[in-house]
């Protein structure tokens, strides 16, 4: 009797399952990429010099510059 390769089916369908998972992903981000996109944009326009984005806690310098 031939004995089955469990780990391999297994594997198989692992990798189908991860597959279906990615493609949804990527068809759900085709579908909002503009908005995402743009908000990437705005985080990244609202960093200052150091690569921190300000945030309300920080003190403002002497001539009222946070």
């Amino acid at each position: 009797m031939v004995k089955s390769n469990y780990t391999f089916e297994k594997r198989k369908k692992e990798v189908a399952k991860k597959k279906k998972k990615e493609d949804k992903r990527l068809k759900k981000l085709a579908a909002t990429g503009k908005d995402d996109q743009t908000d990437q944009t705005d985080q990244t326009d609202q960093t200052d010099q150091t690569g921190q984005a300000p945030s309300d806690n920080d003190t403002p310098d002497v001539d009222g510059q946070v």
